[in-house]
């Protein structure tokens, strides 16, 4: 039996009432926060910035997004709470899906977001 995909939670740079949201790197820099967290996360003086594959920033369409991956709350609960709580105090909508990969499409188009 193949596993489930994991609950993805898509943050979008846009209040409930429809205003974009601001500064403009809004999505980078909470990814960059929550950079720490995460399989593959690199540490000490030779480590390099690189995204959580957890919490990762992304565009859909022209709107800057976060995607925060729901394995996090397993390994870390209070960073999951954070990400989730700074989309709440902001307003931002926030939309439960998963990410999946096509089997048939085109390397830049095997993402789908269901």
């Amino acid at each position: 039996m193949a596993e489930a995909a994991p609950t993805e939670y898509f943050i979008q740079g846009i209040t409930s009432k429809g205003k974009k949201f601001r500064p403009s790197d809004w999505s980078e820099r909470l990814a960059g926060v929550m950079a720490c967290f995460g399989p593959g996360a690199r540490k000490g003086p030779n480590a390099y910035m690189q995204y959580s594959l957890y919490v990762r920033p992304t565009m859909i369409g022209d709107l800057k997004c976060v995607i925060l991956d729901s394995r996090l709350r397993d390994i870390e609960p209070m960073a999951f709470d954070f990400v989730l709580n700074f989309a709440k105090d902001n307003d931002l909508v926030v939309t439960e899906a998963c990410e999946l990969q096509l089997e048939h499409a085109a390397p830049q188009e095997k993402r789908h977001v269901i």
